[in-house]
This record gives structure tokens, sequence and C-alpha cells, in this order.
């Protein structure tokens, strides 16, 4: 308990900080000053009485949930399913699911990990059956949860060695938290051993659920109509790109004798929307914005995709992409999602995030590493000039995605030994 105290204690005190980081963060997203009552446990709509919850942090964690928010709305038709978020990103992306599989689905902020915060969150709601999304580990709202006999669980649960080392260093406050969860859905053997080593108990490996998702039909579609306004151009997809990347991969396109070659640039985070352009302004190519709702023309080398949710189209579009977050010390993005689109991948030295699937696709030859961006940029230019080699990368890349579906299944099966009503010996 007393770890766990001082980290309460340490919470309340560093809250004039919170405010001024939304503060700080309001100014490119004004939508992170809405709601605000959500985030210490306080919400205003009706919570029915039959509700399973999934917490899904932000924009990734939301898409990767949906093969599972759909399990679980057919699975348990008589109840609703509440969705919450961190982030303003998260809760949009949430609220496209909403849009598509109805009312059963809500959504709200997850409150700050205070007491009383977390306290009010799950009185108001009462839900039977609680799911955390990856690493989302908060010691006061698990702690608040085994006080209401609320079963919690880790689902699509993965740790880097950097993140295991962290909460080692954190054990007096994080081992009593693990211990209370009801299971935990790895994603590999090897995040199973790193969950094991800092405490976590009933561990089981369920796969991937970013592997189930189905790339929307209509964005694929949307990418091959703009492959077939562009015509053979060459395209480049650097994808969910982190600051301090665009410099560098906009220098190595500008070594690139082929002029040609389009750039399609998609930042990770809309609120660098701006600082991106400008960084493509300051080097005067000729560019323009998805936002904008144009085509690029012949002469126009950059397309900064300023959009939310297209990504599918973006890899339909793309000859090969560039997943960002890999050049430098980030741990890297998503490349599942380029897979299932077929297209191929370049990915740099950072990985630690998705090391498994990163590996398994570089060993079935979807994906190919590089060392930075001019090494990228001279990779592109190899494959750009081998026909052969893109096609064999694109069949790779959707035979590496079909054979590791599966874990919505198995995650599910976990689920139901979970919320099955429990008999005496």
């Amino acid at each position: 308990m007393m770890p766990r105290f001082f980290y309460s204690l340490l919470f309340y005190l560093v809250q004039p900080l919170v405010w001024l980081r939304l503060l700080w963060r309001a100014r490119k997203q004004p939508e992170y000053l809405r709601h605000l009552g959500e985030r210490y446990g306080f919400h205003s709509q009706a919570a029915p009485g039959r509700l399973l919850w999934l917490h899904a942090v932000s924009v990734g964690e939301t898409r990767a949930a949906e093969p599972l928010i759909k399990a679980l709305l057919d699975e348990y038709s008589d109840h609703s399913l509440l969705l919450t978020h961190m982030t303003p990103t998260g809760r949009a992306t949430g609220a496209e699911l909403i849009a598509k599989y109805g009312p059963r689905l809500m959504q709200a902020y997850l409150p700050y990990d205070l007491p009383d915060a977390c306290g009010r969150f799950l009185d108001h709601f009462k839900p039977r059956l609680g799911l955390l999304m990856e690493t989302e580990l908060w010691p006061n709202l698990i702690a608040a949860a085994r006080q209401r006999n609320l079963p919690l669980s880790l689902v699509n649960a993965r740790l880097s060695a950097r993140s295991q080392r962290g909460y080692q260093r954190l054990s007096p406050l994080m081992r009593p938290a693990l211990d209370t969860l009801r299971a935990v859905a790895a994603q590999t053997p090897t995040d199973a051993e790193r969950l094991l080593a800092i405490g976590a108990r009933r561990v089981s490996v369920c796969g991937n659920l970013k592997f189930d998702v189905t790339p929307s039909a209509e964005k694929l579609q949307l990418g091959a109509e703009w492959r077939r306004e562009l015509g053979s151009r060459p395209v480049w997809l650097a994808a969910s790109t982190r600051e301090g990347e665009e410099v560098l991969i906009l220098d190595a396109f500008a070594r690139i004798n082929r002029p040609d070659l389009l750039l399609l640039l998609v930042p990770r985070h809309p609120q660098r929307f701006s600082e991106v352009l400008a960084l493509v302004q300051g080097r005067k190519f000729a560019f323009c914005r998805r936002s904008e709702g144009s085509l690029p023309s012949h002469i126009t080398r950059v397309l900064i995709g300023d959009s939310m949710g297209e990504m599918p189209a973006y890899f339909a579009l793309a000859d090969v992409a560039l997943i960002g977050g890999t050049l430098l010390p980030y741990g890297g993005q998503n490349l599942i999602e380029a897979a299932a689109c077929g297209c191929p991948v370049l990915v740099g030295p950072h990985t630690f995030n998705f090391a498994q699937a990163t590996e398994d696709a570089i060993a079935c030859g979807a994906a190919r590493r590089i060392a930075d961006a001019d090494d990228a940029a001279s990779e592109v230019g190899k494959l750009l000039e081998n026909r052969e080699a893109l096609h064999s990368m694109r069949a790779a890349a959707a035979s590496f995605s079909q054979a590791h579906r599966g874990a919505t299944a198995r995650t599910l099966a976990l689920i139901r030994e979970i919320t099955a009503p429990r008999t005496a010996d």
C-alpha cells in the first residue's frame, strides 16, 4: 500500500503540471480541453445496465482493437461496450467505430490514475469486465477494480526490453497491480517472458490483434483510384513519421536523381502537420496537401498526407513504404497495416516496439531493414528499378499478414473463461 500511497500523492501534487500540459497541447489541438470532467471521473452520459469496458489509449490501439470490439459485440449481444481513450485522436478514431457498429458502442476518456477519479469512473459505469490494451498498467485503476471485484485483464499485451527495465525499477508499485490481473494475453512468447519477469501471472500467448484488422475496402479503392490518376509515376511513402525524421527523409529525397519520384509524407501526429509543411516549404519542393483535395500534378515532388484514417489508401497508392519511428529511437510504428495492404516495407534500426513482427516480416521477405534515411533512399531507387523484387515483396507481405491471423479468436476464448460463471469445487 505504501508505494501506491506515495505514487498517488505525487500524482495529486503534479496536477498543475498536468493542466499546463493540456493547455500546451490545446494550442494545436483544442480538443484536449473538451470533456475535461471525464478525466477526473465525472461522466454525464447514462450507463447501461449490462456493460463491458475496453481501454485503447490512442489511435493505434483503437484501430487494433476493432476485431475484438466486433467479436465482443457479437458474443455478448445483450451488453453494451464502453471504449475509453486518453487522447483526442484516439477518441476521434473511436467515434468512427461507433458510426460503424452502432449505439451499443459508447466512448469516454479514461480518468487520470487518481484513486477518487478511478473510483468515480467505475462506480458510474459499473462494467462487468475490463480489458486494457497493450501496456496500459495503472496502479490505482487496477486497485479500484480489485476493490469492486471487477475482473480486469491485459490484452494484446506487449513489453519492450526498455519498458521491462522501467517496470522492474518500479517493482514494489507494479507487482501488486500485475498480480491482480485476471489474465494477460501476450502478443508473442518474448512479450510473455518479459511480462512474467515483471510480476504478471496467468499469461497466455494469443498473438497480435493488429493482424486481424481488415483494411477498409473503401480506402483501398480510394488508393487504387489515386494510383490510376498518377499512372506509372513511382511513389515513396514515409508513413507515420516522427519529429526529426522528416528532415532526414526530405534531405535524402533531395539527393535522389529521379525527378518523377513522388514522396508521400504522412506525419504520425496531426498537431505536427503545419510543422512538416514548413519543412517542405523551406526546401522549395513543389508540394500539395491531401487536405486540399487535389492530386499531385506532374511538377509536384511532395504530397503531404495531412488527413486522418486514410493510411490504407496511402499504402495502396505507394510502391514502397518507409515505416516512421524507426529512423530515430522511437521504437517504430506498426508495419502490419502496410503488410495487410500488400505494400513493401522498409524499416530503420529502431523497431523495439514491434520487434517480433518486424523480424518476422523481414524473414519472409515482406520488409527490408535499412541503416538510415540515405540508405532508405538508395533502397527505394533499387526497388523501383527491379519491379520483380517489388512484386515479390508485395506477395510476401500478403502472405505474412494472412499467416498471423487468429489473435481475436484466441483472445475471445480467454475472455469467455473469465466471464464464465464459477462453480464450487
